[in-house]
């Protein structure tokens, strides 16, 4: 899978979820760059990723995701595997 095209997925999920239009998606992002980022709305986006990538993450997985990019990694190797 692209990057850039997990991205841009993830901008959607992200801009529906935190209701933030036009929110910028770096593989640094992570709760404490925005507001609207609280625990509920983690998991919310969880499961919203989980539904539209058709996967599932595991709680080892789910505690060391700390951005973006740990997120697009593990949806990477998931599809590929």
């Amino acid at each position: 899978m692209d990057r850039e095209i997990i991205k841009n997925d993830l901008k959607g999920i992200f801009e529906e979820v935190v209701s933030t239009p036009n929110i910028e998606i770096t593989e640094t992002l992570n709760a404490e760059l925005v507001d609207r980022w609280d625990s509920l709305t983690h998991l919310t986006m969880i499961a919203k990723v989980e539904e539209f990538y058709d996967i599932k993450f595991k709680l080892k997985e789910l505690i060391g995701m700390k951005n973006v990019g740990d997120m697009m990694n593990l949806i990477i190797s998931k599809k590929s595997a």
